[in-house]
């Protein structure tokens, strides 16, 4: 179903991100919507606990997309159930003339009107660097 109203905002979420379109991704948030990314402790994330609300939200934007060159979403499949889509394969990301590539499983919950509430990016932080190579 490609008009599942998760993947739908899922898919938005994305073409946001590769435009660097901040506020178009805002947008797309519930107002206690939250992103986790990656799920637990991270450089992103020191306590493990995601970004919640808007503002937190465009603190994660600042802090991790904002400082990429390019971010590629190299999916091989999606499965959408119930209010929640779950994409499978690997972003990857240019960040000063290095890519990296983090392979995971990606989650999108919306709420009755498709609005964002939960965005969570399993993928290992150490595994993703062990593929940094130059561009």
């Amino acid at each position: 179903m490609p008009d599942h109203p998760a993947r739908v905002a899922g898919s938005a979420s994305q073409a946001a991100v590769r435009a660097k379109d901040k506020d178009a991704w805002l947008d797309l948030f519930a107002a206690d919507g939250w992103v986790e990314d990656p799920v637990g402790p991270s450089g992103f994330d020191p306590e493990g606990k995601g970004h919640h609300g808007r503002e937190a939200i465009a603190a994660f934007w600042d802090m991790a997309i904002a400082k990429t060159d390019s971010i590629e979403f190299l999916f091989d499949d999606s499965f959408a159930c119930g209010s929640e889509v779950v994409f499978t394969g690997k972003i990857r990301s240019v960040i000063g003339g290095m890519q990296i590539d983090a392979e995971g499983v990606f989650t999108y919950r919306v709420d009755s009107a498709g609005k964002i509430l939960a965005l969570r990016a399993f993928w290992e932080v150490d595994r993703a660097m062990r593929t940094a190579k130059p561009v």
